[in-house]
């Protein structure tokens, strides 16, 4: 079996959550914090492609990052960039389809922190970013953790918007649910299996690591002692 589209996706869905982990952070924090006309549309837009077809979101991204596009015009006429059909364009797919667990998560998380011990630092002359930083994201961090795991499983699994911004180049862009596409319209289906058991394996490890960790920070929570 041939290893490329494995470290392809594992690429791809670590460099998406470098993104997502501190754009959804931020994303969340503001809206939680913040109440300003039009918040509801904002936060509707945030989660929207969690609830599009990623065909659809992948639709978008190709017209915004073509060289016509409004995107992609500017950057190959000033820096010469072209995402399309890219590593970097499957990343930038990654990254969009993922946000949304990411920044649910972390909203969920900071409603939860009680904001009288961020006022309390606030009295004690701490500016906004020590208060995010020293006592709402340790406080709000079982939910963050959360958000970055969910969101890199969707990331490592994404396939329709990487289809139709990055494409099926082997070697390039072909992650593993690409690879697992191709194989079986070539009829490969034994090979395309085992693209999708290790995947599965992968992203199944991930939600009970997560579920294990989550539970030994509850409060009180002891091992369970053998008879």
């Amino acid at each position: 079996m041939d290893a490329s589209p494995i470290l392809l996706s594992l690429r791809v869905a670590l460099s998406a959550l470098a993104f997502v982990a501190v754009a959804g952070t931020l994303a969340a924090r503001w809206v939680t914090r913040r109440d300003f006309p039009g918040r509801d549309l904002v936060d509707g837009l945030l989660i929207l492609p969690l609830v599009l077809p990623p065909v659809v979101t992948g639709y978008v991204l190709l017209i915004l990052l073509a060289r016509t596009g409004p995107v992609g015009r500017v950057l190959d006429r000033a820096f010469g960039i072209r995402l399309v059909f890219t590593l970097e364009a499957a990343v930038i797919a990654a990254a969009v389809v993922s946000f949304p667990l990411m920044y649910q998560s972390a909203k969920a998380a900071f409603a939860g922190v009680d904001r009288r011990l961020e006022d309390a630092a606030r009295t004690l002359g701490a500016g906004e970013g020590r208060v995010l930083l020293r006592v709402t994201v340790p406080l709000a961090w079982p939910g963050l953790v959360a958000g970055m795991v969910l969101a890199f499983a969707r990331a490592l699994g994404e396939f329709g918007a990487t289809a139709m911004v990055a494409g099926n180049i082997p070697g390039v862009t072909a992650t593993v649910p690409l690879a697992i596409y191709a194989l079986a319209d070539a009829g490969e289906l034994r090979q395309a299996g085992m693209y999708a058991l290790v995947i599965s394996l992968f992203s199944l490890s991930l939600v009970v690591g997560l579920n294990t960790w989550t539970r030994r920070r509850r409060p009180g929570w002891r091992p369970r002692r053998r008879a």
